[in-house]
């Protein structure tokens, strides 16, 4: 029975792939509207150069997106917990940063940073898109230290440094994790979305192929893209569970009890 459940979504994938041919070819449906995984594979091969420098740009930038997020996020959130009024001051602006649609500031960023800097640009626009599930968790997380536990050190004359250190962030660290498997589905759509508004300026990720396949009508090139772009993103997720897996697995319950 564990065996099954592990390959359940395999077999379900293969089903559906396997519906998918066979409807496609007997009811003889155009290319250009849905073509058929064999074809999308055969485009997949067909260029595999091209699509992975797409796919290592794409990478490239979330990656980077989503490490300036965790750092930020982490820095910021140790701040609003040593000064409420910073935070007071500060917050309402970050939850107007994450409920405005980045495509609406798109054109804007692009301007400030400069058309020969469109990189840039897109690196800040996958930034603001990933930047918020990091810092309202871990938040949320150092402010959910065990009060007594807070009392204790305080009672042991324990520094605000050593209290954040010893107490504060290992509280916060399931919370921090859990915003960090968020955040990089995030930055994996804020880069692609970037792209889409952005342009593509020198170099070329996923976004732009699928964008150039589209206005050639071929499909099948744009499901390849879409294809990495979802292995790319089922990639991070997986890692990111795995670093969480490993983080908590000795001491937390979340992951102690699935041992």
């Amino acid at each position: 029975m564990i065996a099954l459940r592990r390959f359940a979504p395999l077999l379900l994938g293969l089903v559906f792939l396997g519906a998918w041919e066979g409807l496609v070819r007997l009811m003889e449906v155009p290319a250009f509207v849905l073509p058929p995984p064999s074809a999308i594979v055969a485009a997949l091969l067909a260029d595999p150069q091209t699509l992975g420098l797409s796919l290592w740009f794409t990478l490239t930038v979330t990656l980077q997106a989503f490490a300036l997020a965790v750092v930020g996020g982490v820095a910021l959130a140790v701040l609003f917990t040593r000064s409420p009024l910073l935070a007071s001051a500060l917050y309402p602006y970050a939850v107007i940063l994450q409920v405005t649609p980045v495509m609406a500031i798109a054109p804007l960023v692009v301007i400030w940073v400069g058309y020969e800097r469109v990189g840039l640009a897109q690196l800040i626009l996958a930034w603001i898109v990933a930047f918020f599930p990091i810092l309202g968790n871990t938040t949320l997380g150092l402010r959910s230290a065990d009060a007594g536990l807070r009392d204790l050190f305080r009672l042991y004359g324990a520094s605000r440094w050593q209290v954040l250190w010893r107490l504060e962030l290992p509280s916060a660290l399931p919370y921090l994790l859990a915003g960090m498997k968020i955040s990089g589905g995030l930055a994996l759509i804020g880069a692609v979305v970037a792209e889409f508004v952005a342009g593509s300026g020198t170099a070329s990720g996923l976004a732009w192929r699928i964008v150039e396949a589209g206005n050639r009508l071929n499909t099948a090139r744009m499901f390849a893209a879409l294809t990495l772009l979802s292995l790319l993103g089922i990639a991070i997720f997986a890692l990111l569970s795995l670093v969480q897996r490993l983080a908590l697995r000795r001491w937390h319950d979340s992951e102690a009890s699935r041992s």
